[in-house]
């Protein structure tokens, strides 16, 4: 007697090994399919493609945060009325521009003093502000309005720039003042947010953002070079620049919105699956254990101050020092040195001499040590290397002091007899800062768990901040003792 053995349906568990069986399938494959481990990610399912597009897009982004401070300083070096002498610290190129008449009851140096307030104080609170909503409002949220804001501003000052406002200088000053604190603290929080977005990227993606902000300054640089050679309207020369500010403006909103296009933003925006970890995404050396890297919870509660920073206090304190030590070098004292040949009568030793030797060649010295983090990072973020550099750039600042800095009241020895070594100086100075400032920037978000690197960079940019208000204060003293 022969039986027939009819098959059982197989279950739904041998059905799902099966088609893996067939498939060849690999764990990126399970991860995205099973019910349990769809939105999560895994090392597996790294994209492969769109991370060039969005390093593009961080660069313009940081080219965007820095390309209105960096015309406010170069092009307030190459204006024509500009007074010889004074910190151009915190002067910004469409108020010398736009304003045709200076208001007389204001004296030149509260002028900038309010300046200063305008643009200091509403960044740090806006700082303050942006950490205690980042887990409260959506990143999009803060990115696109913060971005509306400023295009807004700056449509309006373009518009501005045509109009003769010397009947009405008295409104329009406080009008200036008005708008400058709302353009620092809607950059502020876009600039913190934007980098705290990318701290849950790769490293690669933050220093593309960071060299982007080096980039603008040095695009601005050799605008206000061009500008100098070749425009004699000062009115035009602000149109210009307030154009090119509305330009990236607009570009960086869509730009933004084409993130969710790209795989590869979509896959670093994913929460984070804990249990893998590869390559670039290795988990922080000191985390406790694997939880800490769980997706964010929807506890819309302040991100927890405390561990950021006990984690980052070194990192911060290279930061602080770093900015410091820069500011009260550039633009103060930097702007005021001149040439030793300056009465042969030559433009490059008068009317290119400063444009030349300060803004565009710091700029781009900035730009390459930014650029070099991208192949070479060292020292790490524990190592004792680093800040041992930082402190060693202290030495920069009596080096510029004994330059032809002028005019000179109470130190009146120039050591250094030829204009090789302010060229020299000024491109040690932006090599060490866009190389060190780099390495610590990008570290941060690195060495704290992955669900805190947003509110992280947010702390990075209040300890950027924070080491150029004080630098900014200190030089009005240094400038005093030369």
């Amino acid at each position: 007697m022969t039986f027939i053995t009819a098959p059982t349906p197989p279950t739904e568990l041998q059905a799902a090994l099966s088609r893996l069986t067939k498939k060849h399938c690999s764990r990126s494959f399970w991860t995205t399919h099973h019910p349990a481990c769809r939105g999560l990610r895994t090392a597996s399912m790294l994209p492969t493609s769109s991370s060039s597009a969005w390093a593009s897009a961080a660069c313009c982004h940081g080219t965007s945060l820095s390309l209105p401070r960096s015309t406010g300083y170069s092009n307030s070096a190459t204006a024509p009325a500009q007074p010889r002498g004074r910190s151009l610290r915190t002067r910004t190129s469409w108020v010398k521009n736009i304003i045709h008449v200076k208001p007389a009851y204001l004296d030149t140096n509260y002028f900038e003093s309010y300046l200063a307030v305008a643009s200091t104080v509403p960044s740090i609170l806006c700082l303050v502000v942006n950490f205690l909503l980042v887990n409260r409002v959506p990143l999009r949220v803060r990115v696109l309005a913060s971005l509306t804001v400023m295009l807004s501003i700056f449509v309006m000052m373009t518009v501005l720039v045509k109009v003769d406002t010397s009947s009405w200088t008295r409104s329009f000053f406080a009008l200036t003042i008005i708008c400058m604190a709302i353009l620092s603290g809607t950059s502020t929080i876009f600039s913190s947010s934007v980098f705290g977005m990318t701290g849950s990227f790769p490293m690669r993606n933050s220093q593309a953002l960071i060299s982007g902000g080096a980039m603008g300054g040095t695009i601005s640089a050799v605008a206000s070079l061009v500008d100098l050679a070749a425009s004699s309207d000062v009115t035009d020369s602000a149109l210009a620049f307030f154009l090119t500010a509305d330009v990236f403006l607009a570009l960086c909103i869509g730009l933004y919105l084409l993130l969710p296009r790209l795989d590869y933003a979509r896959y670093y925006m994913k929460p984070v699956w804990p249990a893998v970890f590869s390559g670039e995404e290795q988990p922080p050396q000191d985390s406790p254990n694997p939880s800490s890297g769980a997706p964010r919870s929807s506890d819309s509660s302040t991100p927890p101050l405390r561990p950021i920073l006990k984690k980052t206090a070194g990192l911060g304190f290279c930061i602080i020092y770093l900015f410091f030590i820069t500011s009260i070098i550039f633009p103060a004292i930097s702007t005021n040195i001149e040439s030793l040949g300056k009465g042969s009568g030559s433009p490059w030793t008068t009317k290119f001499f400063v444009p030349l030797t300060t803004f565009l060649l710091y700029n781009f010295a900035d730009l390459c040590g930014r650029q070099i983090t991208a192949w070479i990072q060292v020292p790490g973020p524990r190592s004792k290397v680093l800040p041992g550099l930082v402190l060693l750039r202290t030495c920069l600042v009596p080096l510029f002091m004994l330059c032809n800095y002028q005019p000179r009241v109470h130190l009146q020895v120039v050591v250094f007899q030829s204009d090789v070594y302010p060229v020299l100086f000024t491109s040690l100075l932006g090599l060490s800062n866009g190389y060190l400032s780099t390495l610590a920037l990008i570290y941060g978000p690195k060495i704290v768990p992955r669900e805190l690197a947003e509110a992280t960079g947010v702390v990075m940019t209040f300890y950027l901040c924070l080491g150029l208000m004080l630098g900014s204060a200190c030089s009005a003293l240094i400038v005093h003792l030369i």
